[in-house]
């Protein structure tokens, strides 16, 4: 699983006119499966997404797509990690230590 912080490069003015963009890249990643729960940082500097079904090559392909990245507006930091404890809710997300 992976936890994508954006953290804003640029004036939040900038970021409202790529909302729009930014949120039907999210709803086309939800669609595929890859995400699984994302929103706003408070304060308002950037947003979290938790993905998953893909390994980390392919996440920093999808992060390198949003327009927000594409647009210069936001910085991405990946952080990969084994969801070994879930809710009931999650339980279908969680994974094993590898061997």
């Amino acid at each position: 699983m992976f936890v994508l912080e954006l953290t804003y490069t640029a004036p939040v003015e900038r970021v409202d006119a790529l909302m729009e963009a930014h949120i039907a890249w999210l709803d086309a990643q939800y669609a595929a499966g890859v995400f699984i729960a994302s929103g706003r940082k408070n304060p308002r500097d950037g947003g979290v997404i938790l993905a998953t079904g893909a390994d980390r090559s392919e996440i920093e392909k999808i992060a390198a797509a949003d327009p927000f990245s594409v647009e210069g507006v936001c910085a991405y930091r990946i952080t990969e990690f084994y969801a070994t404890k879930t809710s009931d809710a999650l339980a279908p997300y969680r994974e094993r230590l590898p061997s």
